[in-house]
């Protein structure tokens, strides 16, 4: 088995489909079975969406027409930049299906999620020469919480179709280089554009990848020439959106975004993180973090440098645990089978075989995993710094409160929502919200940070005096204040609300009650100065 085998045919390939299925099996049925757990234990799907389903609605609107800005998110609403691949999608699969853009945000992911798998064990098959080892790479993606995280929730709508895309077109990749075989460049070249349309994120990810194979595989001018017509190729393909883009907004909207999610570049702080082992998982822990690293100390041993490189390029330059730990996969299969594998044949007096590791391997992944992964994908495993894996933004009583906002309020009304529902509230209720991080990174970073600082102040208010002060010193000024009940989330944190603020609310002079069910309360802010000073609010957060 080698990384490096670049004679014209693998022997992997040889065998037909139904070997391939056998060998795919454990990581699709994983993928299946952790999906369906999933939609029991989410009847709404795990954070937030609201803002891509109403791009997708703007689009929907405009007769399928770039839009300019989307509404309703700030005040004057937010300007449009994303790649819009999968906004067209989704606004092409309500209006030809009906469907509900909350069922859309809990199904398509996992569909996609499952999909993915299949370039992976592709990739990993022919990269590794090894159907075992492909199969136990595969098997560890499926399972893996940080790869689940982004992708089974509701942003994967995005993320995981850019996710299929990269991983087919790096499969794509390896056999133009691997195979010099010009044939896949038509499909590199397709599968890139689709990637540069879908997210800017894992477009690095794909070109960071397919740069890699070029230099492993194919170091000559012809390859380089092949490697060029795909880059620059799928950005000239994608020139229809980026353009208009800039005739809306200027080159600077795709520069003030750069570095608001963590950006490119500062991946070396995630290597400590990739390398801390939660002690409520150790297992899992140890499987995705440790034995990566000891994997790159044999590789290197070995004088095999493919994957070293690979991961470590992925770390610093994308800085994102998501697909340090999908390389890691790689690494983890390769010392399992070859260098434990090896040793156990070796020492053990039971006289394990390969074939023996191989099952061993699968089966105890495939046990430990699954159920590491149910747990984290029912939000039973703590992350967030002890806050639920995969929290739900809203609940029932969330969708119930942004209906009567929509049928009782003006459609000029203005909101500030406490709690992460703020993502949902403007696409569900149709109205503004003036408070709220999502899709300001598009104007810089002064204005994504203060609307992120201004959200986590008066998310965590706990009085009307609070509440007020907040609101008047940010200058902002809305007509209704909606506030969550009970447990909520800020920021995927975790935040139990008490019943002091909704008293004190109560009590101002300031505010009026005029909805309120089992997890949410709207007030009404009325005129005048904020004379609430004799309510006894104690003030402070």
């Amino acid at each position: 088995m080698t990384e490096q085998n670049i004679a014209q045919e693998t022997t992997v390939r040889e065998q037909g489909w139904k070997q391939e299925l056998l060998w795919l099996a454990p990581a699709l049925l994983s993928g299946i079975v952790l999906f369906f757990v999933y939609l029991r234990s989410h009847p709404y799907p795990s954070f937030g969406a609201g803002l891509y389903l109403a791009i997708a609605e703007r689009i929907s609107e405009l007769g399928y027409a770039l839009p300019k800005s989307i509404p309703h998110y700030t005040k004057d609403g937010v300007p449009f930049s994303y790649p819009p691949l999968m906004f067209y999608t989704v606004a092409a699969i309500r209006d030809l299906t009906g469907l509900d853009p909350i069922a859309i945000s809990r199904y398509l992911p996992g569909v996609v999620t499952v999909a993915y798998l299949v370039p992976l064990y592709l990739f990993a098959r022919d990269l590794l020469d090894s159907r075992p080892e492909a199969a136990l790479t595969s098997l560890l993606v499926a399972v893996t919480p940080p790869v689940l995280q982004w992708h089974i929730s509701a942003g994967g709508i995005v993320r995981a179709p850019a996710f299929l895309f990269a991983l087919s077109g790096i499969y794509s990749g390896l056999r133009l280089y691997q195979d010099r075989d010009p044939r896949w460049m038509v499909p590199s070249l397709v599968l890139f554009t689709l990637t540069v349309l879908t997210h800017p994120v894992y477009t690095v990810f794909f070109a960071l990848s397919y740069f890699l194979l070029f230099v492993q595989f194919d170091r000559t001018l012809k390859g380089l020439v092949w490697g060029a017509v795909v880059g620059f190729g799928g950005l000239l393909l994608a020139a229809p959106w980026w353009t208009q883009v800039m005739a809306y907004h200027g080159v600077d909207v795709f520069t003030a975004a750069a570095g608001t999610h963590g950006g490119i570049g500062g991946g070396i702080p995630s290597v400590s993180a990739l390398l801390s082992i939660p002690v409520e998982s150790a297992f899992l822990g140890t499987l995705w973090s440790l034995v990566p690293a000891l994997g790159i100390v044999y590789l290197l041993k070995e004088r095999r440098f493919f994957l070293p490189v690979w991961f470590l390029a992925v770390t610093v330059v994308i800085g994102k645990a998501r697909f340090s730990l999908v390389v890691g996969s790689f690494i983890t299969a390769v010392f399992l089978l070859e260098c434990v594998g090896v040793w156990l044949k070796r020492e053990s007096r039971l006289g394990v075989g390969r074939r023996g590791v191989v099952t061993v391997a699968l089966v105890l992944i495939a046990t430990v995993g699954l159920a590491g992964g149910a747990m984290y994908t029912t939000s039973e495993m703590d992350a967030h710094a002890g806050s639920p894996s995969l929290p739900q933004f809203i609940t029932h009583d969330d969708v119930e409160a942004m209906e009567w906002a929509e049928k009782n309020t003006k459609p000029s009304a203005t909101f500030v929502v406490q709690g992460d529902a703020a993502e949902w509230f403007p696409q569900q209720a149709d109205r503004s919200m003036l408070v709220g991080p999502w899709g300001v990174e598009w104007e810089g970073h002064e204005p994504y940070n203060r609307q992120l600082g201004l959200f986590r102040d008066i998310s965590s208010c706990n009085s009307a005096h609070c509440m007020s002060q907040t609101l008047s010193s940010a200058g902002v000024n809305p007509d209704y204040i909606y506030l969550p009940k009970g447990k909520f989330t800020v920021r995927g944190m975790q935040y139990q609300r008490t019943s002091r603020l909704a008293m004190s609310m109560h009590l101002s002079p300031r505010y009026r009650t005029v909805y309120e069910n089992d997890g949410v309360i709207v007030f009404e802010v009325m005129g005048g100065e904020q004379g609430d000073k004799n309510s006894n609010e104690q003030g402070g957060n």
